[in-house]
């Protein structure tokens, strides 16, 4: 058995190999959106230097959340690589210790990594990007909208039957799931299809049964344009209808999902990219569990075989082919090609089963 002191040793290095990983990516991605969102607010007076890096600081989480796999291949490759150059894996041989015994805290540091991603960075993640989204829509007033809504350079378009005709309603943005919509411009139509009436509002809130619109400017056909502080326009869509074409699952919690996918199903919605969603979140810890055996197939040969780049090159190489190959499952899943159990789980069980398969072959013949 492995002592307690040389596994808290290696866990320590496998850990701190990992953060600087992620801290390095992290810092990089801060930067750049930084000067992004600096160039997008040189025109808004209302955008200081400190609200557009707190807005980055904001969106920061829902970015590197999708870094996770990649920190824990590089990673654990930089950990085992310099565990090879000071010799410490020929003491560890040495001493009678198996490649299982040292790799060990390398796949514990790994399978926490996930865990701690999905019930505890992605909620925070949620709660971040929902405030970003706030400041976003007060300071540029715009929003990315999720891919069932309709987008053009306008914002988001939807559109309503109902028993007086149909309405025509564009979002500049919106919150909390599309429970709230930010610079609201309506077009109402008649039974025959013609325009009855244009509204703008500033602020649109879905209540049940109607729109509650703030500060409305109505204006029908040859007559004077209206100006109400509350104005309610019926509708038949439903909480459930505009969380769906509203919210990206991307930006639910882990732990709101069941509740969205729960609401979804009542109303006869379909719930596949929230339960794809929550699968892959459910997959996530063994995902990096796959990243950190792939890592090792290559590393723990690295000064052995004498080819350093190559091997490296492979190793990188591998765990990009399983990130695609991971999206790839994902959109076969959303488009409903194959179920959301499958698409979410049969490449990280394939990626864990060959990175045991070659560590089996190379360390135990």
């Amino acid at each position: 058995m492995m002592g307690k002191t040389i596994s808290l040793y290696l866990t320590r290095r496998f850990f701190s190999a990992v953060l600087t990983v992620f801290l390095t990516c992290m810092g990089l991605i801060l930067l750049v959106d930084f000067v992004e969102l600096m160039r997008r607010s040189s025109n808004v007076e209302a955008a200081s230097i400190f609200s557009v890096f707190w807005l980055a600081l904001l969106r920061l989480p829902t970015f590197t959340e999708q870094i996770f796999p990649f920190a824990i291949l590089f990673g654990t490759m930089s950990a085992l690589m310099r565990l090879s150059q000071r010799l410490e894996l020929v003491v560890a041989r040495t001493a009678g210790m198996s490649v299982w015994q040292f790799l060990a805290p390398g796949l514990f540091v790994a399978l926490a990594t996930g865990f701690f991603a999905t019930l505890v960075y992605n909620p925070l993640s949620a709660m971040a990007r929902e405030e970003a989204d706030r400041i976003e829509a007060r300071l540029f007033g715009k929003f990315n909208f999720s891919d069932s809504v309709q987008r053009t350079s306008s914002g988001a378009w939807i559109r309503q039957e109902g028993k007086d005709g149909q309405f025509i309603l564009n979002a500049g943005s919106a919150l909390e799931g599309g429970m709230q919509l930010v610079k609201v411009t309506i077009h109402t139509f008649d039974k025959q299809g013609n325009l009855a009436a244009r509204i703008d509002a500033d602020r649109a809130v879905l209540k049940p049964g109607f729109w509650e619109l703030e500060n409305a400017l109505l204006m029908n056909p040859g007559e004077t344009p209206e100006r109400y502080k509350s104005y309610l326009l019926p509708t038949n869509l439903s909480a459930a209808q505009v969380r769906e074409s509203f919210a990206s699952p991307e930006t639910i919690s882990f732990y709101e999902l069941p509740t969205y996918i729960a609401i979804s199903q009542k109303a006869g919605l379909s719930a596949t990219r929230l339960r794809l969603q929550y699968q892959t979140l459910l997959a996530k810890p063994w995902l990096l569990l796959g990243m950190a055996l792939i890592a090792a197939t290559v590393s723990l040969r690295l000064f052995r075989s004498g080819q350093v780049l190559p091997l490296i090159m492979g190793g990188i190489g591998a765990g990009f082919l399983l990130y695609l190959t991971l999206e790839i499952s994902k959109q076969l899943g959303r488009s409903g090609l194959i179920g959301v159990i499958p698409a979410a789980w049969v490449p990280v069980v394939v990626a864990m089963l060959t990175g045991l398969t070659i560590l089996l072959h190379q360390e135990d013949g």
